[in-house]
């Protein structure tokens, strides 16, 4: 990993076709750009004075900052993936541009004077408690590669939930700002330009610079240490200049996507190997990459509009580069992801065991029912007062409550059809699925509640099945199914997020269901979540053995009278409808669909259907918990329940993760 004794000039790689034919396509593209420029309807002489104030003052300054973006994103991505030994890290990853996003989010909606004293400071502190975030909670298990970015899918899981939810707090006047994150290259002058140059020159001045601890933080810990290199300090300064590179970017122009893992991943296959080599490589293809996909976006777009911000069209293809990047990570768990220490501690508990939780989550509906906050404090509603609230308690109580429970079925299942202890409807996928097929609902077809659930449910199952497959594979690992589920959730979001930015009715109603918001949750909803439980839980319990025998594998499933196809894409469908009803009712982010089958099994419920169950009333208690606190905790003003569910959720994920202590290898 380390460069090469002797006074050798640099090269960029041995496959110089490959540069030489990116290049011209870069080129190509953008002079197509300009060549088919829709004509200014003006008289000839002023349509050519307009025409090269545009070229001047939009179009050129829009490329070169694409360049610039491109070649800042690829270098931070390269020294993130360098000082981390994580060929998946990335500003997108590791939640640096979500923590941004939410920083110039919340600063605009609630603090503007921020926004215009220092925009960068802004999102320079908010990616930095990101980062800092995801790396404290992955500090314990040495940084493994699988957990920073585990860390860093729910950190930017909640910062993107919480960027939603001010949206809707503050109404159509910041939808904009959710068109912007989505990384827009429009430009109207050249201060982009002249705000990125300075900061990219910079940092890769400093990088040249520490060429040396670059080359050393490829060793191993204690070589590194014996060759003279103080580890925490050269850690700090590279990934200062990634953070501060990645923060500026999404300062100017929004967050743009997975560049930042691309260029590196393909300067790998491009023969690159040395720092000094990546140095000059990761910002080169990050500018090709980044101008390449911004022309595109240009051409296939209508007139003066393009067909997708160009940061959701980047995002576009980090799924499936994170697919592809699945063969560099390790296939083994870690230690302390082994189903057995997940285990229960002691006897497994009997079906008896499930009245006291059944209580516990009766005791909870009826202070959600009860319990509250007016004009005049806290109170109990009792009397002609309870009357007086039950229709808007009880319904978003009831759709809130049966979610829960139908994402802990739904988490059950998947856990035990992929044989992996951390698969759930949102760390699979599946809940963000949905999302695709809600968009083409509200595209193909009239606005109405059951096309919804149709679309979500639809979308759900068809990326349940791929990931059944992707299980299905041989030498897949726990940990790979992992980053297959994290690569096709950010896919569909990717979708969604290029139709939310084309700002109109779709993109609102998009918005409330990633929010997951019961504030409006009537009859309807109530009782869609009451009859889909009563509808799934008499077959789930009557399959009781294909669950028990599902996790022991194919052969032995086979061996034992198991149709094995057949019980899988019937559990399969009941999981993804379980899931399209509860994503409908309180949105895809609340990871309740991983924590409740994992508390069933900690409280020592091991038999599937008592863990069915058990998940099941966990569930519905989280979720009803959770629906009164968001209630609650910012009265007069209500925290959507998905949003609130996810903070739950999220922190859970990360203990998992990290339980065992840390790693001794």
């Amino acid at each position: 990993m380390t460069d090469a004794a002797g006074p050798a000039r640099p090269r960029l790689g041995g496959r110089s076709g490959a540069w030489a034919f990116a290049a011209l396509a870069a080129a190509a593209l953008l002079a197509a750009v300009v060549a088919t420029r829709p004509a200014l309807p003006a008289s000839p002489a002023l349509a050519r004075t307009l025409e090269s104030i545009l070229l001047w003052h939009s179009l050129m300054p829009r490329a070169v900052t694409a360049l610039i973006c491109g070649a800042a994103l690829g270098l931070a991505g390269m020294l993130l993936q360098r000082v981390l030994r994580n060929p998946v890290a990335d500003a997108s990853t590791l939640g640096i541009a979500s923590g941004a996003q939410l920083a110039l989010t919340v600063a605009s909606a609630y603090a503007p004077a921020l926004i215009a004293a220092s925009r960068e400071g802004v999102a320079l502190a908010g990616a930095l408690a990101a980062v800092a975030l995801v790396l404290g909670l992955s500090w314990r298990r040495g940084l493994d590669p699988m957990t920073v970015v585990l860390s860093g899918m729910v950190v930017s899981l909640v910062a993107a939930a919480a960027s939603a939810t001010v949206i809707l707090a503050k109404g159509e006047y910041v939808l904009s700002l959710f068109i912007w994150g989505a990384g827009s290259l429009n430009q109207q002058s050249w201060d982009a330009v002249l705000a990125l140059a300075p900061r990219l020159a910079v940092s890769a001045a400093a990088a040249a610079l520490l060429l040396r601890p670059l080359a050393l933080l490829g060793l191993d810990e204690d070589v590194a240490r014996g060759l003279g290199l103080t580890l925490h300090a050269a850690r700090l300064a590279v990934l200062g200049i990634a953070i501060w590179l990645a923060a500026s970017v999404t300062a100017e122009v929004g967050v743009i996507g997975f560049v930042g893992l691309a260029a590196p991943a393909l300067a790998r296959e491009l023969s690159v190997r040395t720092p000094r080599q990546m140095l000059l490589a990761a910002p080169a293809l990050g500018a090709l990459l980044l101008s390449i996909t911004d022309s595109a976006v240009q051409l296939l777009g209508s007139g003066f509009n393009d067909l997708a911000p160009t940061g959701a069209a980047t995002a576009l293809f980090g799924g499936p580069l994170l697919l592809w990047l699945m063969r560099r990570v390790p296939s083994a768990l870690p230690p302390q992801s082994d189903d057995a220490a997940w285990g229960p501690r002691r006897t497994a508990r009997s079906l008896r065991s499930l009245a006291p939780l059944a209580g516990l989550v009766l005791a909870v509906a009826a202070l959600g029912l009860l319990l509250g906050r007016g004009p005049a404090g806290w109170g109990w509603a009792t009397g002609a007062l309870f009357w007086e609230l039950l229709p808007f308690r009880g319904p978003r109580l009831a759709a809130a409550g049966t979610a829960g429970a139908l994402l802990g079925a739904a988490g059950c299942l998947m856990q035990r059809l992929t044989a992996n202890p951390l698969a759930g409807p949102e760390v699979l996928g599946v809940s963000a699925g949905g999302g695709i097929g809600l968009l083409l609902a509200l595209t193909l077809m009239p606005t109405s509640p059951f096309a919804m659930l149709a679309g979500i449910a639809g979308g759900s199952l068809a990326v349940l099945i791929v990931m059944l497959l992707f299980a299905a594979r041989p030498g897949i690992g726990p940990q790979r199914l992992l980053l297959a589920g994290i690569a096709m959730g950010a896919l569909c979001m990717a979708v969604v997020s290029t139709a939310m930015a084309q700002g109109d009715l779709r993109a609102y109603l998009l918005l409330v269901w990633l929010s997951g918001s019961t504030n409006r949750a009537g009859a309807f909803e109530a009782w869609t979540g009451l009859i889909a439980c009563t509808m799934l839980i008499a077959p789930l319990l009557l399959a009781s053995r294909w669950l028990d025998l599902l996790p022991l594998g194919e052969a032995t499933g086979r061996s034992l009278g198991l149709a094995v196809t057949r019980s899988r894409l019937c559990l399969a469908a009941m999981a993804a409808l379980a899931t399209a009803v509860a994503s409908l009712l309180v949105g895809p982010l609340s990871l309740i669909g991983l924590i409740a089958p994992h508390l069933a099994r900690l409280a020592g419920f091991a038999r599937s259907r008592d863990q069915l169950l058990a998940a099941m009333l966990i569930g519905c208690g989280v979720m009803i918990t959770a629906d009164w606190l968001a209630r609650l905790v910012v009265f007069p003003y209500q925290v959507p329940v998905g949003l609130f569910a996810a903070l739950i959720g999220g922190p859970y994920l990360i203990w998992l993760l990290n339980r065992g202590g840390p790693r001794n290898g």
